[in-house]
């Protein structure tokens, strides 16, 4: 068996502190504060310091922040749809889950 992607150690908390510093670091590369980027995204100012310094927010609110500072498009590749890799995932039913 191979793999066909690398291996990810890192934990969702892990993974979320960094995407705060990285907002963090392309809201001073865009030269905004915090309060500017506030008004442009519609997240509040404290909502914005305590995502840069811990990684918390809503999603929601990461989307808006994305918006205001142009990172929008990454955010279309974190559900791909499945790409069949044999015929007999292509033709296989999919089976879906839920109510009538």
């Amino acid at each position: 068996m191979t793999l066909n992607k690398p291996l990810n150690f890192l934990l969702p908390e892990d993974l979320a502190s960094q995407m705060g510093e990285r907002a963090r670091a392309r809201r001073l590369a865009a030269n905004l504060t915090r309060k500017t980027l506030a008004e442009r995204s519609g997240v509040p100012a404290s909502t914005i310091r305590k995502f840069e310094s811990t990684g918390i927010i809503s999603l929601v609110g990461v989307l808006q922040l994305a918006d205001a500072l142009g990172c929008m498009d990454d955010f279309s590749k974190l559900f791909p749809s499945k790409v069949a890799v044999t015929i007999d995932e292509f033709v296989a039913p999919v089976r879906m889950r839920g109510r009538k």
